[in-house]
């Protein structure tokens, strides 16, 4: 039987995740202004088409090895201190980019330039990644589990639109400095418009309540422990699957930009429309999505939206209109990944104890990282060295899509759900999609409307 909270810590969880929600808020317009612009950045900056793939390479690889290090932080610093000192620094690590974007534009060293930018890219990264096992630790002491799946679709319902509303007013921005040829201004406003909503999101970590986390003695086992033991556990299976899942899309998924900027030669704002607005129709379904994972397991919403994973690659090579690009492989995979990260994050929270979350969970973004690097790199070899009738981009999202449907259909089965989920004759899967919901959109904006008495606090 659980312990009953005292509640004053229970008022404290509840402002704390509030105040997650207003940091994620800032989190993701940084992202909106940033990160979704790295690969056309690069691109901009006369990248080659194998560099580009190798942005998500390193990302793949440089992030979680960097989460396999800080997770031992949690051992001599607080949560708070680790993810408050790890953004400071991503903020500052905005700043050589931007400098890069500044040289690009007054044509100095321009030749060297996609390679600086790549150095940056992944001091970026390593900022950045530090504080993944402190955060993710901490959000899963402050959202009980019973409600787990539905806070954090809230949270991400609310993050998601920010990103996507932003991501694409931002490139209307971008496309008309380009139109007036000056291209690299637009990228410079934007990152500095990432760096200052990062800054103004390691501001509100400042108030948030941290919970006092007990490790024990024994708490500590090594990477190469968890790997030995992957295939008899049930997170260390999930954590192969999710890894090879990793490096199928990967394959495609770093070349995506080159795609549609290059290959199909749509403007920034076509690109970053058709990349974001199934993002917004996904929103709409997030809530469901975390409902059905409360009531019916996490492993159901994996299998279900896997399903609508495999063929996405396939979906963007059968028309080049851009209207069709948003409406079928834009929506369709927008929606089935909000599902699937939504309960594979759940998922691990589910098999993993509060002490050796953090360590577990950069374990398993490790594993998944390794899996992305080697799928991007594979691509970026692909693209270079492929020679067919057909486009060699083409022939890699057949690749791609192939080897997702393979993971899937070998990797799922060996996968369980943790949790017991019984459902009465009255509360069906059927009835729960089909209930009518809340509009969330509305009834969340007003956890919006706290931002600007935030930003005005002393």
């Amino acid at each position: 039987m659980k312990k009953e909270e005292h509640p004053i810590i229970k008022e404290k969880k509840h402002k704390a995740r509030r105040r997650s929600i207003q940091e994620g808020i800032f989190a993701g317009a940084s992202q909106a202004f940033g990160a979704r612009y790295f690969s056309p950045f690069a691109i901009a900056i006369n990248s080659s088409n194998s560099l580009v793939a190798m942005l998500s390479s390193i990302s793949g690889l440089l992030g979680p090895f960097t989460q396999l290090f800080s997770s031992r932080l949690i051992e001599k610093h607080s949560r708070k201190k680790i993810v408050r000192n790890a953004i400071f620094i991503e903020v500052l690590m905005w700043i050589p980019i931007i400098i890069t974007a500044i040289l690009f534009h007054k044509g100095i060293i321009t030749n060297i330039l996609p390679i600086m930018f790549l150095l940056f890219f992944g001091l970026h990264l390593i900022s950045a990644n530090s504080a993944g096992p402190a955060w993710f630790s901490w959000m899963g002491d402050i959202v009980d589990e019973e409600y787990r799946g539905r806070w954090f679709s809230k949270r991400n319902l609310l993050v998601g639109f920010v990103i996507a509303i932003l991501a694409i007013l931002s490139s209307f921005l971008l496309d008309y400095f380009k139109k007036i040829e000056l291209a690299m201004i637009g990228f410079i406003i934007l990152f500095s418009l990432a760096m200052i909503s990062r800054f103004i999101s390691w501001r509100v970590f400042k108030k948030q309540y941290e919970p006092k986390i007990k490790l024990k003695k024994d708490y500590y086992f090594s990477f190469f422990s968890f790997l030995s033991k992957s295939t008899k556990t049930n997170f260390g299976k999930f954590s192969i699957f999710r890894a090879f899942l990793s490096f199928s899309t990967a394959i495609a998924g770093s070349l995506i930009a080159v795609y549609l900027l290059r290959n199909l030669n749509f403007s920034y704002k076509t690109y970053m429309i058709i990349t974001l607005s199934g993002t917004i129709f996904s929103l709409s379904v997030l809530e469901l999505w975390g409902k059905i994972a409360d009531e019916f397991g996490n492993y159901k919403v994996m299998v279900i939206s896997s399903l609508f994973i495999f063929p996405i690659p396939i979906l963007y090579i059968i028309s080049a209109s851009p209207i069709y690009l948003i409406l079928v492989p834009s929506i369709i995979g927008a929606t089935a990944w909000a599902g699937f990260n939504l309960a594979a994050g759940n998922f691990i929270y589910d098999n993993i104890s509060s002490e050796k979350r953090g360590l577990a969970v950069s374990y398993h973004h490790m594993l998944n990282g390794i899996g992305t690097f080697l799928g991007a790199g594979l691509g970026a070899i692909l693209i270079k060295f492929i020679h067919t009738g057909i486009t060699p981009i083409i022939t890699i999202f057949i690749i791609s899509s192939f080897l997702r449907f393979s993971t899937i259909i070998l990797g799922l089965p060996y996968i369980k759900e943790i949790k017991d989920k019984k459902t009465s004759s009255k509360k069906t899967l059927e009835k729960l999609i089909l209930k009518e919901t809340k509009p969330t959109l509305i009834e969340e904006s007003q956890q919006l409307m706290s931002i600007k008495k935030y930003i005005f606090e002393k």
